[in-house]
């Protein structure tokens, strides 16, 4: 398998196309009651690390804890779509640019994966981009007390992370458990849950089309 940090933006464009199930470009028209759609980005970039050599990066956000959601979890840059959002991306580049200050015309979109449905009723589809670097990141405070980077190659080590049970509780107070990915501890923070979900989701995908294109 071509290692990953070796593959270009080219690439991994091609790479995400090999396997589309996506045929619609927009929103879905209908949905169930009380889901509601939202869009994430996946901002990849790439720089040299300490020995020198290039490896991918996706970044991450901190979220505060004056948040109406998720507070203090590690998170992708996006959230609820607006009514004049008429597809992902355009909801995943605008919470983006309000988040982080990445200007939507400075994002190289790649694709984008199938939508998730996670257990708050978001219907979550993640959209992957490629962003520059260095960059002058703007960080709302309100919202993002920081911002940081993980490598893909450490991402995809199944040494750096694990599937536990975790409880919660419904509208009702009722209690409910299911198993949720936690990574390894990075640069002091925890990636989990919804977001840990969607950055393996991107990395199978990415490995399962190398693997279609090996001799």
């Amino acid at each position: 398998m071509k290692f990953l940090d070796q593959l270009s933006e080219e690439d991994i464009i091609n790479l995400l196309r090999i396997d589309l199930s996506i045929e619609n470009p927009g929103y879905p028209v209908t949905i169930s009651l009380g889901v509601k759609l939202a869009a994430v980005l996946i901002p990849l970039l790439r720089f040299r690390n300490v020995k020198g050599e290039f490896q991918w990066h996706i970044l991450l956000t901190h979220r505060t804890d004056r948040v109406a959601d998720h507070k203090n979890q590690v998170s992708f840059p996006g959230g609820q779509a607006d009514s004049e959002d008429i597809a992902p991306e355009n909801t995943a580049l605008r919470e983006a640019y309000e988040e982080i200050g990445i200007k939507p015309e400075d994002v190289r979109l790649a694709g984008r994966l199938e939508p998730l449905l996670t257990i708050s009723n978001y219907l979550v589809t993640p959209v992957v981009g490629f962003i520059p670097y260095p960059y002058p990141f703007r960080l709302q405070h309100e919202e993002v007390s920081r911002i940081f980077t993980i490598p893909l190659s450490w991402l995809a080590d199944s040494r750096n992370h694990e599937i536990r049970e975790r409880e919660w509780k419904d509208q009702s107070g009722k209690a409910h458990s299911h198993p949720v990915i936690f990574f390894s501890p990075y640069d002091g923070e925890t990636l989990w849950g919804v977001s840990a979900e969607i950055t393996l989701r991107f990395l199978d995908k990415l490995k399962k089309a190398l693997k279609k294109i090996e001799p």
